[in-house]
């Protein structure tokens, strides 16, 4: 990664085909969350925040959907070959633990000690989740096609 926020900078002239549908997005929350749409480990980590996320802080788009693409590409990450998933929110765009320390801060509460977890230096911290994401298929498994939000959770994630 090239700079001090943790995104690469971007060739978003490159077009991507759209390979994963997903439920027509809407207004709420503030932050979005860009995730593995068929990764098993992914999808939980969205019912994860789905279950937590009162204030629906968080909107969920899949890497695999158009707008999913745009916005890894538009962020310096390549969609084709995803080892990451990608938070914007009112600070900018994160990655990697980053992302993760500060989505699980941002629901509040007794999740504020997430923010701890950047005592340890980012070097190690994002090697050990590199690991965790270039072998999440072969450990936790994946899905034939992306998730399906339930009605009542439309509104939360993002396509075009």
């Amino acid at each position: 990664m090239s700079d001090s926020d943790g995104v690469r900078d971007a060739d978003a002239a490159h077009a991507f085909p759209a390979t994963c549908e997903t439920a027509p997005g809407g207004d709420g929350g503030s932050a979005i969350i860009v995730f593995d749409g068929v990764c098993a480990l992914c999808n939980g980590w969205v019912d994860f925040l789905l279950a937590r996320d009162r204030q629906q802080r968080y909107r969920f788009a899949a890497m695999q959907s158009p707008a999913g693409r745009r916005l890894l590409a538009a962020h310096g990450l390549d969609p084709d070959d995803p080892a990451s998933f990608l938070l914007l929110d009112g600070q900018g765009a994160q990655t990697d633990t980053d992302a993760i320390a500060r989505v699980l801060s941002g629901l509040g509460g007794g999740w504020r000690v997430a923010a701890l977890g950047r005592l340890l230096p980012r070097a190690i911290r994002d090697r050990l989740y590199r690991i965790v994401a270039r072998n999440r298929y072969r450990l936790f498994g994946r899905r034939d096609a992306c998730r399906m939000p339930d009605p009542s959770q439309r509104h939360r994630f993002i396509v075009d």
